[in-house]
């Protein structure tokens, strides 16, 4: 009994002192000193601009001939029309700081040093994952129009199509997690993690004792996250911590005092890789929340997948490829061994399954093609769930357009949001959606953070993209599009469920809206490409 006291008593302590920590962390640590030294270069910056302004604004005509150029620059870059639209709108608002931002941002050099260097891991890795003629032709029988996306994705992103994996789709964070910690101790060979969110928790705690293990018994690991992190979500020197344990830890894009746009662009993808035989995606983070051991947002639900067999050796490249961004490139290859019980157990699983991953440094924007081919190929209904509901004039005028034509289109979103503005956005595409009958849900309980696509029974979409310009455009993303996988049905199934704990909105409901959420959102609507 006193050692059940002590134990409890002990964990009570440790989460106060977490809390004390975090506060004094914001205030007193790294994150107070980058949030001052941004604060204070906005503000030189500012002051620099505003000291060239007074001598431009003498000059009526060199305003003018300036704003004229930067529109002139805007219009002739071959880039989606809604940023255009916005960063017009910004220079016609604010013509000289405007100009100026958008020449900043769109001059630095380390973005364009960065494009370059993923490019050439891209032509390096493209024969890692060659096409199986035999699975194309069988698609290409099975549906030629999807086959003509899985021959887009390949030509464009190097991301081949599979068939005989066996796919399991968890329903909740709760379910993935105790899958995932299963894999985990079965590990032979290595272990790859590459996460958005990562929180010092209970669930973080579970995962890092089993790596801990696994590397005490030979197994290759490695960490990368976002890094974002660092601002509340770690301590600074976690990563030196991790390598301190024999995990070898990297940050993706950190934070420093610097003003930089590298910082727009986010590694967003949740991915976890086992011996190349095992692969895990969607929108479950490694933080309590996504488990529901901490509630922020009410009941918090979620979605994810598990890959068994060859379709795992796509998320190993892409984990790889992302990795070797800041270093030099590695034998990939040497990890891309299919082992022969794999290959035969996963023979028997019927569909086939394409995983594939977007980057925004690049100009196809693959995440929104494949949404885009789903609503317009659908023929009985088209079923999604998304946290963020912000779509381009593309995406809406097909999710209009499959509602008009007698496809079954529902969305459930969240009723209780996490960001304000984006559920501000969200709500100003209702009203419209709803006439062309799109019938859109609430999740009562609490925040929606899946991340599903589903139509026909035959084919879905579970990954971390969601329905807004940041997934679409701007984030480092990954997803996996299932064809003809048994276990489409547990998603659909999946989608029904949560169906009985949602509201449908109403025009009830969309006339007695906050008149604040709808100004927010009609204007927020001019820069949301720029959010």
């Amino acid at each position: 009994m006193n050692d059940r006291f002590d134990r409890m008593k002990d964990m009570k302590d440790r989460s106060v002192d977490r809390g004390r920590r975090g506060v004094s962390h914001v205030i007193f640590g790294r994150t107070g000193v980058l949030i001052v030294c941004l604060l204070a270069e906005v503000l030189l910056l500012f002051l620099m601009l505003h000291y060239v302004a007074q001598y431009i604004y003498l000059v009526f005509g060199t305003h003018m001939v300036f704003s004229f150029l930067i529109l002139l620059l805007i219009l002739n870059r071959v880039e989606h029309p809604a940023f255009q639209l916005a960063w017009a709108s910004l220079v016609l608002l604010f013509p000289i700081f405007g100009g100026l931002l958008y020449l900043y941002i769109k001059l630095q050099p380390g973005m364009r040093i960065l494009e370059g260097r993923m490019q050439e891991i891209d032509n390096n890795t493209r024969e890692l994952l060659p096409q199986d003629p035999v699975t194309m032709r069988e698609f290409s029988f099975e549906n030629p129009r999807m086959a003509q996306l899985a021959y887009y994705i390949g030509e464009q992103r190097g991301c081949p199509v599979y068939r005989g994996t066996e796919v399991t789709y968890f329903a909740s964070g709760e379910e993935k997690f105790e899958e995932l910690k299963k894999q985990l101790r079965a590990a032979k060979q290595f272990i790859f993690l590459e996460y958005f969110i990562i929180a010092e928790g209970v669930m973080w705690d579970s995962v890092q004792e089993i790596l801990e293990q696994k590397v005490q018994e030979g197994v290759e690991v490695r960490l990368m996250y976002d890094g974002m992190n660092e601002l509340n979500n770690v301590p600074h020197d976690f990563s030196r911590t991790m390598k301190g344990l024999g995990i070898r830890c990297k940050v993706f894009s950190p934070v420093y005092p610097v003003i930089s746009t590298s910082y727009n662009n986010r590694d967003h993808r949740k991915i976890v890789v086992i011996d190349g035989e095992i692969a895990f995606t969607g929108g479950v983070n490694l933080a309590d929340e996504y488990i529901n051991r901490k509630e922020r947002f009410g009941h918090w639900k979620d979605a994810a997948i598990m890959m068994r067999g060859e379709a795992a050796q796509s998320f190993t490249v892409m984990f790889l490829k992302m990795w070797d961004v800041t270093e030099k490139q590695e034998n990939i290859a040497c990890y891309l061994t299919k082992p022969e019980a794999v290959a035969a157990e996963s023979s028997m699983a019927g569909g086939f399954v394409l995983p594939y991953a977007t980057n925004p440094l690049q100009e196809t924007q693959t995440a929104e093609r494949v949404y885009l081919e789903i609503l317009n190929g659908a023929q009985r209904y088209v079923h999604i769930m998304t946290p963020y509901l912000i779509p381009d004039h593309e995406l809406l005028q097909a999710l209009i357009y499959a509602a008009r034509r007698g496809v079954d289109v529902k969305l459930i979103l969240p009723h209780i949001p996490d960001k304000k503005y984006a559920f501000a956005l969200a709500h100003s595409y209702y009203k419209v959606l709803m006439q062309a009958g799109v019938r859109i849900f609430e999740y009562t309980p609490g925040f929606v953070h899946s991340k599903v696509v589903v139509s026909d029974d035959i084919c879905a979409v579970v990954g971390a993209i969601n329905l807004d310009y940041r997934s679409l455009y701007l984030n480092f993303e990954c997803a996996a599009f299932l064809y003809e996988v048994p276990q489409i049905r547990d998603i659909e199934a999946d989608f029904r469920r949560a169906l009985i704990e949602c509201q449908l909105v109403t025009d009830f409901d969309i006339r007695h809206d906050k008149i604040t959420r709808k100004i927010a959102g009609h204007v927020l609507k001019l820069l949301a490409p720029l959010m």
